[in-house]
């Protein structure tokens, strides 16, 4: 039973953050998935710090990624909760740095259609709305800006995802019970995309 625990503790390490939450796989070495809320009370003027940081809380015995392990691979350090969803502060900005909450992206898909859907997603908070995000990566097998297919960074440690997919909540803003207020007339958008350089040849509405 011992085992069991430990081998299921491995594969979906829950931290839980003020910023986000998020579900670590040490197999894969990234998280499984990240969740975070978005609303105005997180937007302000911080500056992007470009700190990334090996994540401290991953229990002793867990793969521990660093800066480098990215270096000369064809991927970005692609944020899954981004950098712009926490500029109140300093302190909240860095939080999404830590390397956790970043995954190998396509250099395209991630300065391409992936940040054009998070700037969507902040344009709904500066129209009056909230929203409750939850992001990932799935399957092993991505091409970045070298070209072929890579499924393993690292040395093997970091799983390289085939696709990304994201799922947002949009509810108008309000200090209600938000879990209340979400009814089968709540917006979902939800997409799944190709983690390649070409998947940001169509708008991301294309993968919805």
């Amino acid at each position: 039973a011992i085992a069991s625990v430990t081998e299921a503790a491995f594969r979906n390490h829950l931290i839980s953050r003020h910023h986000y939450a998020l579900a670590y796989s040490n197999s894969r070495g990234t998280a499984t998935w990240v969740s975070w809320h978005l609303g105005a009370e997180w937007l302000g003027t911080a500056e992007r710090c470009d700190c990334f940081t090996p994540d401290a809380a991953l229990p002793a015995g867990f793969f521990v990624a660093q800066t480098w392990n990215y270096s000369g691979t064809g991927f970005d350090r692609g944020h899954l909760c981004p950098s712009s969803d926490r500029l109140l502060n300093d302190a909240d900005n860095a939080a999404t740095f830590l390397l956790t909450n970043i995954m190998p992206q396509a250099p395209q898909l991630n300065q391409g259609i992936w940040a054009e859907l998070e700037d969507y997603a902040r344009s709904l908070v500066d129209s009056g709305h909230e929203l409750y995000i939850i992001s990932g990566g799935r399957g092993s097998g991505g091409t970045g800006s070298l070209g072929g297919t890579t499924t393993t960074i690292a040395n093997g440690a970091i799983t390289v995802p085939s696709h990304y997919w994201k799922v947002l909540v949009v509810l108008p803003a309000d200090d209600g019970d938000d879990l209340a207020r979400i009814t089968p007339d709540t917006r979902v958008i939800a997409v799944d995309i190709p983690n390649t350089q070409a998947a940001s040849a169509l708008p991301w509405g294309s993968y919805r």
